[in-house]
């Protein structure tokens, strides 16, 4: 019996042993398993630890920071455009714009309030929207939505500030052309970045104005300065608390142009708003002392949101923003001047040669005459140019050859001549026989050689590089670099360049110019209200009435500066280009008192 006990015991506490193992074991397994689940939480929160602080910890920071600290840019402002002696023709004054904080509203709200603004700011919801989500909504940064504030809208503003989270007025300097469209196409405007803009310039700060056109955007990174930025913490509604540090900007730099204002304006006002240009140059350093093209344009429209009645009426076709000044137009007979150096640079012919005239020349077929003339007999340079005759430069043409007189126009500066980086411009052409063929796929006719000794056919001549040629004349055969910025005078690359045309040629030259105005076609010009000058007048055929050319330079004796107008279906040169250029020179002379005609 005892036995039987004993082994029923055994069996009992073999069966609680084996009991208390798989409690164990199982116990065991919970703990294990607890401790892998809090070691892997653990682990997983370490990860996160260590992604946050360590891998994105400055990103993060950046963003807890901008939570609490706004910043806000600083606008630097734009450096001043004077012309040669200090007289402002770019400027700032101050305006106020509107910008908005992303961050402070979702994009619904976003959509209500710019539909509130819009009629405030004359603005369009849809483009404040556009600009906002350039941006991005999570933007840190402030976007600007409007320019120039008006006095009725800044009160409006703040009247219904509650209404308007995130929308903050800033006061900062605006681009102001105090005289209007003067100098315009030299000038250019301004405008905010655009995307191509952005692209080559990914430092720019949101929002910055930069040139696009003409000075403006040549000389803009001097011009442009430095952004700077001041700190300010804000609570959660965004309201400020205190500065917290100032970056300040840093203004662009001053620049002092070529141009005389006093010419400028008379060269403008004596166009008006005929289509043409004027151009007028040192002759002994090529300074670009005036630069006209007309019609104009007030660079003032782009310092604001331009409307889209005031765009349409810029693309009207007489073409206000194209710089005429820069643009090809038959020279006329402005162009013997060209003919006769390279007549007698070349050998053909000498400063003392003398060729036969007549009403009119036969060359394959065609009559090519005398304007109005029954021939001057047998003349020579200085009395060609005088009386500007047609056949006299006919034959000489057709002796000489495209070639050369192509040679001697781009030793001239046609065709050579810088455009000194401005916009739209066009360079002269003077034909040469390959060139028609492959461009037109025609061959050269005697009667293409005649048509381009006279400056017709297919010669171009921008209104800049005939002021160069006539420099050049001027000067006694030194070609001069045009340059608009006094801080490119008298340096290497503006140096005058000698041609290599002889001094006697250039002498019988300025002879028949200086003659011109004695007694031909420019006598008006010797009227005894300014000293002695040379000049040439053209008459270019054009489709509808002629265009009217003249270049010249004064004064005659020991010269300063040249000139070049075109106006646009003017019809005589002497009729509508030699007035402007008294006006322009009367304005340079400064109208000195009786002073003995020659």
């Amino acid at each position: 019996m005892a036995s039987g006990l004993s082994s029923f015991t055994r069996k009992r506490n073999d069966s609680a042993s084996l009991v208390h193992r798989s409690q164990r074991n199982a116990l065991l397994g919970r703990s294990i398993f607890l401790m892998l689940l809090v070691t892997l939480a653990m682990g997983s929160f370490a990860y996160r630890l260590v992604q946050l602080q360590i891998v994105h910890g400055v990103e993060n920071r950046q963003l807890a920071e901008a939570n609490r600290v706004r910043l806000l840019p600083i606008p630097s402002d734009r450096g001043e455009i004077t012309d040669r002696d200090g007289k402002r023709l770019a400027a700032n004054r101050l305006t106020r714009s509107v910008y908005l904080w992303p961050r402070q509203q979702n994009r619904a709200q976003w959509q209500t309030t710019a539909e509130k603004l819009s009629p405030l700011l004359n603005v369009p919801a849809a483009e404040i929207i556009a600009k906002l989500e350039k941006a991005g909504y999570g933007s840190p940064l402030p976007v600007r939505i409007s320019q120039q504030l008006s006095p009725t809208a800044f009160v409006a503003l703040a009247e219904q500030s509650e209404q308007f989270a995130g929308v903050e007025v800033m006061a900062e300097s605006s681009r102001y052309y105090p005289n209007g469209s003067l100098g315009a196409h030299v000038l250019g405007y301004i405008g905010e970045a655009t995307a191509d803009d952005i692209q080559e310039n990914p430092h720019y700060p949101n929002g910055i104005i930069v040139g696009q056109m003409g000075i403006e955007r040549l000389a803009n990174r001097s011009l442009l300065g430095t952004w700077g930025n001041r700190r300010v913490e804000v609570n959660a509604r965004g309201q400020e608390l205190r500065w917290l540090g100032t970056q300040p900007a840093i203004s662009g730099e001053s620049l002092r142009m070529t141009l005389d204002l006093d010419l400028q304006q008379t060269a403008e006002r004596a166009l008006g708003q005929r289509r043409g240009a004027v151009v007028v140059l040192n002759v002994k350093t090529g300074e670009v002392l005036a630069m006209a093209s007309g019609p104009s344009f007030d660079p003032n429209l782009f310092t604001r949101r331009i409307t889209e009645a005031e765009w349409q009426r810029l693309q009207d076709p007489t073409g206000p923003l194209l710089n005429r000044a820069l643009q090809g137009y038959p020279p006329g007979s402005t162009f013997k001047i060209v003919t006769s150096a390279a007549a007698m640079q070349s050998g053909d012919y000498s400063p003392s040669s003398r060729v036969g005239t007549a009403a009119c020349i036969n060359v394959g077929g065609t009559n090519f005459c005398e304007h109005g003339s029954s021939g001057y007999g047998a003349i020579g340079f200085q009395k060609a140019l005088t009386v500007s005759s047609n056949t006299f430069f006919y034959r000489v043409g057709m002796t000489t050859g495209p070639e050369e007189i192509a040679k001697w126009g781009q030793a001239l500066g046609l065709g050579t001549s810088s455009d000194m980086g401005l916009e739209g411009a066009t360079h002269s052409y003077i034909p040469v026989p390959e060139e028609k063929e492959e461009l037109f796929g025609e061959p050269w006719y005697t009667g293409d050689t005649v048509s381009m000794s006279i400056g017709q056919g297919l010669v171009q001549a921008t209104p800049l590089e005939l002021a160069v040629m006539t420099a050049t004349i001027a000067n006694g055969g030194k070609r001069v670099v045009p340059h608009l910025l006094m801080s490119e005078t008298n340096t290497p690359e503006t140096a005058p360049k000698p041609t290599g045309i002889r001094a006697d040629i250039i002498e019988t030259i300025q002879a028949g110019l200086r003659d011109v105005v004695r007694s031909g076609t420019a006598r008006s010009l010797n009227d005894g209200s300014i000293p002695l000058t040379a000049g040439k007048t053209g008459t270019a055929e054009v489709t509808g009435k002629s265009n009217s050319m003249y270049v010249g330079y004064g004064p005659y004796e020991n010269p300063e500066i040249a000139i070049a107008v075109v106006v646009e279906n003017g019809g005589y040169g002497a009729v509508a280009a030699v007035p402007i250029a008294h006006e322009v020179y009367k304005t340079y002379f400064g109208r000195p008192s009786a002073p003995q005609r020659p």
